[in-house]
């Protein structure tokens, strides 16, 4: 990556996630892979108040990275995006998880990481969530959008866990790690090509 490019991108790291939640906020819980990469690219969404790394599908006792990662807890590494849907839509939301956070298609895994903990989930807290999800999805699978089948599954949220301390803005704190580099700076350039208007602006 071109250095004018890494230092346009890491000006926007610097944002973070943005004040707590509002007075009339949404909340979503999203699962797409490993939660770093997810993170850094939903807190760079205007609208979006909060985006904390954690564990949903599984029991409070397990949610720990150590165990997560056994793939046996039922847990999906995962993102609660908080949001303030007078800004920015639902709709929206889906439309980055789909066409920039993650590949929909990817059973257990993504890109280089694999099993259960890596899986496509949207966690709704709302019916209308999941109404619209549904919708958006068939609407994918009916445009043969991707080349194969969408493995995303739809759940009720049961319980959110907040990941360990040293999970929180990972690629905003390390933003020369490999991993990051590699996997997770490349999403957040192509959101800013896809949907520059979802973008929040530099203050």
């Amino acid at each position: 990556m071109k250095p004018f490019v890494v230092a346009t991108l890491l000006f926007t790291l610097c944002l973070g996630a943005g004040p707590g939640p509002k007075t009339g906020s949404e909340r979503v819980v999203l699962a797409g892979g490993c939660f770093w990469g997810m993170q850094l690219v939903f807190e760079n969404l205007r609208g979006v108040d909060r985006v904390v790394a954690g564990y949903a599908g599984g029991n409070e006792d397990t949610a720990h990275y150590e165990t997560v990662s056994t793939g046996a807890t039922g847990h999906a590494e995962s993102v609660e995006v908080t949001y303030d849907p007078t800004k920015i839509s639902f709709k929206e939301l889906l439309d980055v998880y789909f066409l920039v956070a993650h590949d929909p298609t990817e059973l257990n895994r993504q890109g280089p990481d694999e099993g259960s903990q890596y899986r496509s989930e949207i966690f709704y807290t709302t019916p209308a969530q999941r109404t619209e999800a549904e919708a958006y999805i068939a609407a994918l699978q009916q445009r043969h959008v991707y080349g194969s089948p969408i493995v995303t599954i739809v759940a009720a949220l049961r319980g959110f866990y907040r990941a360990e301390a040293y999970h929180q803005d990972f690629a905003v704190h390390n933003p020369n790690n490999p991993y990051i580099a590699v996997n997770d700076l490349p999403k957040l350039q192509h959101l800013r090509e896809k949907f520059p208007q979802l973008v929040k602006q530099p203050r």
